[in-house]
């Protein structure tokens, strides 16, 4: 199996692909989707995860997240909702080392119970009671 990693599989976006991009990021359909439509937003400078990026990359990933997020509205409307997300080190799931964003589209009935949605990294903690 091929890494990822070596050579990074994000750092090339021309080869890789891309739907959109700024200057400082790009956004590029997921290869291996959760939902139809899910996206994946990276800053075009290889850094490892969210916490080494700068605030300019920053505001360049969240730009190419809300224009992603109408263009997926536009085009499906079963769009209801999104998770939004990072992994952050091989520990919480982040296989390709190369900070990036998941926009995953949501859909009504996509799952039978969606409470606690990113919590559902821990499927033990997904679902829990509120206290008064």
């Amino acid at each position: 199996m091929k890494d990822p990693n070596d050579p990074c599989l994000f750092c090339n976006f021309k080869q890789s692909g891309f739907a959109f991009e700024n200057s400082l990021a790009y956004a590029s359909y997921d290869t291996y989707p959760v939902s139809k439509h899910h996206c994946l937003i990276i800053p075009k400078r290889h850094m490892k995860n969210f916490f080494d990026i700068t605030d300019e990359e920053l505001v360049a990933c969240n730009n190419l997240i809300k224009i992603v997020k109408e263009d997926i509205i536009n085009n499906d409307p079963n769009v209801e909702g999104f998770n939004l997300g990072t992994n952050i080190g091989r520990v919480s799931g982040q296989s390709i080392l190369h900070c990036h964003f998941h926009l995953i589209p949501r859909r009504l009935g996509d799952v039978e119970n969606p409470q606690g949605g990113v919590r559902s990294v821990i499927p033990s903690k997904q679902h829990y009671i509120r206290k008064k």
